[in-house]
């Protein structure tokens, strides 16, 4: 049996650039958005999105084994950017190459592709922002991703671990909410 991989490495993804975050804290709870509420204090909202692309370096977490190769990005809220199929080399999962946000969040900006992870609603509100992350070797030889965050806006944190074994084609992701 061959054992799965999990390893750290630096991306190039062309990216447009987003605007800086207002420097005043906004109040938006009457604010009624995509059904959910406004209320993202003490969170920075940005308004602002460029027509400027780069080429930007990011870190990301690959877990692979013989059927299947992950890319998450922790600094773009943990999500899955791209989940390949080794074997007839197709994205099961939108692949988007190119980084472009649009002001769809609830605090701005946000992206389309992937696998994005929401809590403590949907287009969590930190989706575009860091994550933190730790990866393991388990006994069995599956390799796991933790990514997690605190929510600043209510204080509960979320976790979601992604874990690939040797011979099975799939990835398993789990989600676990601390209040």
């Amino acid at each position: 049996m061959q054992e799965a991989k999990i390893w750290v490495e630096k991306v190039t993804i062309p990216t447009y650039l987003i605007g800086e975050p207002d420097k005043n804290p906004m109040f938006l709870e009457k604010r009624v958005y995509q059904g959910s509420s406004g209320k993202v204090y003490p969170l920075p909202v940005i308004e602002t999105i460029t027509d400027t692309k780069v080429d930007k370096e990011y870190t990301a977490i690959f877990l692979e084994n013989k059927y299947i190769k992950v890319m998450i990005l922790p600094e773009l809220g943990g999500r899955i950017q791209r989940a390949l199929d080794k074997t007839n080399n197709f994205d099961f999962v939108y692949y988007n190459e190119i980084i472009k946000p649009a002001l769809v969040g609830l605090v701005g900006p946000w992206i389309s592709g992937g696998i994005e992870f929401n809590w403590p609603q949907h287009h969590r509100p930190s989706t575009f922002m860091p994550t933190e992350y730790v990866i393991e070797d388990n006994p069995d030889g599956s390799k796991t991703c933790f990514i997690s965050e605190i929510d600043t806006m209510y204080g509960t944190k979320g976790m979601a671990s992604f874990t690939i074994y040797p011979d099975k084609a799939y990835i398993e992701i789990k989600g676990q909410l601390y209040n």
